[in-house]
């Protein structure tokens, strides 16, 4: 008799995780129209059909081209609800009879869609949201400038006005999420074969919104999302698995601040350096007795607004020691860049502060260390 494989605990742990109690939502992210999403979200449904899986289309926008047309017809479509609103007939993907289908995976195109009035829901991302909770995979797609906290930014790169958005917090439920990804200049030359568009506004879009400038801005903005989203399942599979710090794609940079006035600078330095890695800001705070009360408590407090003004993620830390404190988050949150502020001590609270930087260095070996002088408080 052969004896069955033994599974430590952190084996069962790891298949309790991947356990399916809801349905799994992948995204395919653009910059633009045109750059592929709905044909590579068409691609992935036919290969997963291939494997057996019972795959349909909930909504397919095909827009006019031919390619995606071609494709979508290769799946079995769920009819679309036709809803009468102001005299005009609308067809919206039946989020009810999809339910009642309950395939293993539907394809919904544009997640930012509005519905029109009538529906089960006022926006898709909604109707997603209810497939997933019925165990139902759902493949969807979304361009960068439908994303809430991007909009402002979209429209003051293009100045076009972005009327439909997805909250941020959708895309963070995504299990996955693909760029579909063209670079700007082969974009202009599909625009200008007429797989965009038709040929008669072709020399328009060129000269608004598909710029070349402003495609290069939004392609950026796509790969930002894209590695922060890895980034969050790597965080995830370092977790299970206890890995070590180094395992990050993300930068993340941590400023360590106190009551000292000059806090502030190390806080804008930090800020410049996440934002020229395009990286994560973090702000700590080790609690100490002398920072609760009078002028020093004032200044801390105007610290910490001043980075949570800046975006910053605020962190306060409980310790004996600053540097065992700091060095536990540190590795926890798999910082990258951590930055001290040193005062130029002399004597003895000099040894201290060395010692006191060597212990955090030999506790987070795998963060780089910026330490910035400073005037004695």
């Amino acid at each position: 008799m052969v004896e069955a494989e033994r599974k430590t605990p952190e084996d069962w742990l790891a298949s309790s995780d991947q356990e399916k109690k809801t349905g799994r939502l992948k995204i395919f992210l653009g910059y633009a129209p045109g750059v592929g999403k709905t044909f590579s979200m068409l691609s992935e449904g036919i290969r997963r059909r291939s494997r057996g899986e019972d795959v349909v289309v909930g909504v397919v926008e095909t827009h006019g081209r031919r390619g995606t047309a071609e494709l979508s017809t290769k799946l079995e479509e769920v009819p679309p609800r036709e809803l009468n609103y102001r005299g005009t007939v609308f067809r919206e993907m039946d989020v009810d009879a999809i339910l009642a289908r309950a395939p293993q995976v539907v394809l919904v195109d544009e997640l930012a869609h509005t519905n029109v009035e009538g529906s089960r829901f006022a926006k898709r991302f909604e109707d997603v949201l209810l497939l997933l909770e019925n165990n139902i995979d759902v493949l969807s797609t979304i361009n960068i400038q439908h994303i809430e906290s991007l909009t402002p930014r979209v429209q003051s790169l293009t100045g076009i006005s972005v009327r439909e958005q997805v909250p941020d917090w959708v895309l963070d439920r995504a299990d996955e999420i693909v760029i579909a990804d063209l670079t700007p200049e082969a974009l202009a030359t599909r625009m200008r074969r007429g797989d965009v568009y038709p040929m008669e506004r072709v020399e328009r879009a060129l000269a608004n919104f598909f710029r070349k400038g402003n495609l290069i801005a939004l392609r950026e903005m796509a790969l930002q999302k894209v590695t922060r989203a890895v980034d969050r399942n790597l965080d995830a599979y370092v977790r299970r698995k206890r890995l070590g710090a180094h395992w990050t794609v993300t930068e993340r940079v941590a400023v360590c601040i106190s009551s000292n006035p000059q806090s502030r600078d190390l806080i804008a330095r930090g800020a410049r350096l996440a934002e020229g890695l395009g990286g994560e800001l973090y702000v700590l705070h080790v609690a100490s007795d002398r920072d609760t009360e009078g002028q020093r408590k004032l200044t801390l407090d105007s610290h910490i607004q001043f980075a949570q003004n800046l975006g910053a993620n605020i962190v306060q830390l409980a310790g004996s020691s600053v540097a065992t404190a700091t060095a536990a988050y540190v590795k926890e949150q798999r910082i990258t860049q951590a930055i001290f502020g040193r005062s130029a001590l002399r004597g003895f609270r000099k040894y201290l502060y060395y010692l006191a930087i060597g212990k955090f260095m030999s506790e987070a070996p795998h963060v780089d260390l910026h330490i910035i002088t400073q005037d004695p408080e």
